[in-house]
């Protein structure tokens, strides 16, 4: 291991990776006469040449011996800069900050972030709440999800998850009132309300046939997660995001008791991040958990 010329094998790496010697130069920030020396130097501390000249000079092309040791020295460089990013990372607390709105952190994220915490130990995960889209000015968040019809400019946006809308009711109620299975039962229920224009029964009604009746009385709360805390007290009936109503379906606090009723959003969860923004590993690590959650939401998992 002390005898390794470390510089040189660098110098061949960044060779290997750009595909010639200036750009190698310009990748290190060194001259090209430098990188020139470099290659000679691993050559004759080899005994093998590593690229066949006689291609000339513009075009390089590497020898069998100059493939494989430039594949596993750039392997190993990269792996040995992500090792390092990683612990000098950790030793300045890896912070990512996440903006989203209150219903999607209270009834998504937070009841995974034990997942989280177990598999990012390292990584500081704190969680701001807001409904602007402009997250990043307000709060210095890494990353937000927000709900909508993306992409928007200035913002790296990728696509989480998809959204369904379909009534739900506590349990009690439910029996409470004849286990109704029918949607013209719905007429006879007292109905939750969201603010959220794109939660609205008008909204879901529109896509049920032969379903026609007022809704517009009832009481309205700000957030999808006041209307979904109503429901589980036996207020009524609430008319539900898929996504936030996952555990108290799965717990039986919440029941659905009309299959096949849903409609879908024109809205999406997407993720977000600053066009032109670096990604510590930290953020990378979270945007790649927040990736994997979503996927299983996607395969039922």
């Amino acid at each position: 291991m002390k005898n390794l010329p470390l510089n040189a094998i660098r110098a061949f790496a960044a060779v290997y990776e750009t595909g010639g010697i200036r750009p190698a130069a310009r990748l290190l920030e060194i001259t090209h006469s430098s990188i020139s020396k470099h290659v000679q130097e691993l050559e004759a501390w080899i005994g093998v040449s590593l690229i066949d000249r006689e291609q000339g000079v513009r075009t390089i092309k590497f020898t069998p011996q100059g493939e494989d040791i430039g594949r596993v020295a750039l392997e190993n460089l990269n792996d040995m800069a992500s090792a390092v990013e990683a612990v000098r990372e950790s030793k300045q607390g890896n912070a990512v900050t996440i903006s989203t709105t209150p219903s999607f952190a209270a009834r998504w994220l937070l009841p995974r972030l034990q997942d989280f915490n177990a598999t990012f130990p390292w990584i500081e995960l704190s969680i701001v709440v807001d409904q602007k889209l402009n997250f990043a000015a307000d709060h210095g968040a890494d990353l937000a999800i927000r709900m909508g019809q993306g992409p928007w400019d200035g913002l790296e946006c990728t696509p989480l998850m998809d959204e369904q809308l379909f009534p739900v009711m506590s349990t009690s109620l439910w029996l409470k009132v004849g286990r109704p299975t029918e949607l013209s039962a719905l007429e006879e229920l007292p109905l939750l309300h969201d603010r959220d224009p794109q939660a609205s029964w008008q909204r879901w009604l529109s896509e049920q046939d032969s379903l026609d009746f007022d809704t517009r009385s009832g009481p309205r709360f700000a957030s999808s997660d006041l209307v979904l805390r109503a429901a589980v007290q036996g207020l009524g009936v609430a008319l539900a995001r898929g996504r936030l109503v996952e555990d108290d379906l799965a717990t039986g606090l919440l029941i659905k008791p009309f299959e096949g009723k849903e409609a879908m959003l024109a809205q999406a969860y997407w993720l977000l991040h600053p066009k032109g923004k670096k990604k510590s590993i930290a953020i990378a690590k979270v945007i790649e958990w927040l990736s994997m959650m979503s996927e299983q939401e996607l395969h039922g998992s």
